[in-house]
């Protein structure tokens, strides 16, 4: 069981929605967070979420934000601050996942993969920032393992997924020594099959995979199965509480699949 190791801290979690977004929502409050989520078209499970965070006697707060604009991003971290007075922790978990042929790719496939998954956590990191030295806080990135492998289908998901696990570092040396920066890589994550498939990132997917390459990854994986949201979870916890000296890191979550 989850103890209240952050019992009197505020946790913001963009995309914190649903899937992985969710699970690390309800983890922080488990462990005594007060939580603030952002959704951009998903509403209702925002409030869903919101409830149940609520359920564990935390204030749980639901903003409406596009990380990949400036000034949405501006008003729903000053509505966060507002309501909970302080900050201190950001997990940036929005994030878009597309394939192409590399190929065929076109302008306008890039900048919509990186306009999320690189821009965004750029934007929020740099709003939040004041809120998070002020509190020595801490920032969490969710990156991907793809990240650091080069899928041929998904260049410009890889090149973003990268260019996050490099703003970590920089950001972890930039805002030192109040702000630790670190990222997790998330491998196959899987999902209930009533959910939408997502990817490592827990975006959704433009297009529904053969649900064999569930199987596939599994079996290709040391520990014999695929990831789950709480895996990922329990891994921004370590972030979140373990020690404040360890910074600039990227951890795979991944069960070993990085290693074939």
């Amino acid at each position: 069981m989850t103890t209240e190791l952050l019992a009197g801290k505020t946790a913001f979690v963009t995309g914190g929605a649903r899937r992985i977004g969710r699970a690390i929502a309800l983890t922080l409050a488990q462990a005594g967070a007060d939580v603030a989520i952002s959704y951009r078209t998903a509403h209702a499970d925002a409030a869903q979420t919101a409830a149940e965070i609520a359920a564990y006697g935390r204030r749980a707060v639901v903003v409406e934000c596009d990380v990949r604009s400036e000034s949405s991003v501006r008003a729903a971290v000053a509505a966060v601050v507002a309501e909970f007075g302080n900050l201190d922790l950001l997990v940036n978990n929005a994030a878009v996942f597309a394939s192409a042929a590399l190929e065929s790719l076109t302008l306008e496939q890039w900048d919509a993969v990186f306009e999320t998954n690189a821009r965004g956590p750029f934007l929020v990191a740099r709003e939040a920032l004041p809120y998070l030295r002020a509190a020595r806080g801490r920032i969490v990135n969710i990156g991907s393992l793809g990240g650091s492998h080069p899928w041929a289908g998904h260049a410009h998901y890889c090149a973003s997924k990268a260019a996050l696990h490099m703003l970590t570092q920089t950001m972890a040396k930039a805002f030192a020594p109040e702000v630790s920066v670190n990222c997790l890589a998330p491998g196959w994550i899987a999902f209930p099959e009533a959910d939408t498939p997502s990817d490592a990132a827990g975006a959704q997917l433009s297009q529904a995979p053969d649900r064999g390459q569930s199987a596939r990854f599994a079996a290709k994986t040391p520990m014999g199965r695929n990831g789950s949201a709480a895996d990922v979870a329990q891994a921004v916890l370590f972030f979140a509480t373990g020690p404040h000296f360890i910074t600039g890191q990227t951890l795979a979550v991944d069960g070993g699949l990085g290693l074939s």
